[in-house]
């Protein structure tokens, strides 16, 4: 059993989601260009993630294990679409530049695989803890590849202009070649900082649905199998019949 403060912070290094775990890389990506948006990104993505945790481990007794995982998704998209009509309503600017990554945070698979790996088997003070500091943790790291990205590709930091005169500013790096550089530099520093021991508890791995689709497509390949007609064997092609004897000849019913 983790402590409280174990699940509160494992999710800022130990176990943050994209720099160890390595998961929710396209939202990571494609929304870090700035601070401002790598911030605003994290916090919703948080929100979402600590209200899902919470309903979800409420329910946990209650939602079917067969379909648990259609019931995380319905929860997760109800405040998703609460996220974004407070975005639409008190920060428009953010929620344009953010675009089609707020709805995208439904089928986010740091939410749904902390949903199934945590939320749904322990309590719901623990399961707040969690969704916290793995979104805790989200937002640093997205806070820390906008700065970069913006401070060095931009010249600017949180929209105001820092080196415009100092160097000169290396577009490249708000474009997706700088992006996934700058990402692989942290992704090194974080290895070194944890030395390469990485829980594979929240694998890929262990992802939810991973087993369960594996068993399903070996029942299914089974039953394909044992319906299919039994393969008919090759015969050797029959032998050709005899050539009928030839009429005897004048000559020899002579000479018989």
């Amino acid at each position: 059993m983790k402590s409280k403060l174990s699940i509160l912070t494992n999710g800022i290094i130990k176990e943050n989601p994209v720099l160890v775990l390595v998961i929710g890389t396209c939202p990571f990506l494609a929304t870090s260009t700035s601070a401002i948006n790598g911030v605003g990104m994290g916090l919703s993505t948080m929100a979402v993630l600590i209200c899902s945790n919470i309903v979800i481990s409420i329910l946990k007794n209650v939602i079917p294990d067969r379909v648990r995982i259609p019931c995380y998704i319905t929860v997760i998209a109800g405040f998703v679409t609460i996220v974004q009509f407070l975005l639409q309503a008190y920060a428009p600017a953010l929620n344009k530049s953010l675009g089609i990554y707020i709805p995208l945070i439904v089928v986010n698979c740091i939410i749904l695989g902390r949903a199934e790996m945590f939320a749904n088997k322990n309590s719901v003070i623990d399961s707040a803890l969690d969704g916290i500091g793995m979104g805790l943790g989200f937002t640093l790291a997205l806070f820390l590849m906008g700065v970069i990205r913006e401070f060095l590709g931009a010249g600017t930091f949180l929209g105001m202009t820092v080196t415009a005169d100092l160097i000169s500013p290396m577009t490249i790096l708000t474009m997706a070649p700088g992006g996934f550089f700058v990402f692989g530099v942290l992704t090194a520093i974080i290895n070194r900082i944890t030395k390469g021991r990485v829980n594979r508890e929240f694998s890929s791995e262990g992802f939810p649905g991973e087993l369960e689709t594996s068993a399903t497509l070996n029942a299914i390949a089974e039953a394909a199998s044992a319906a299919s007609p039994a393969p008919v064997k090759e015969t050797a092609p029959a032998a050709a019949p005899a050539a009928p004897a030839s009429a005897p000849t004048e000559e020899e019913g002579g000479e018989k």
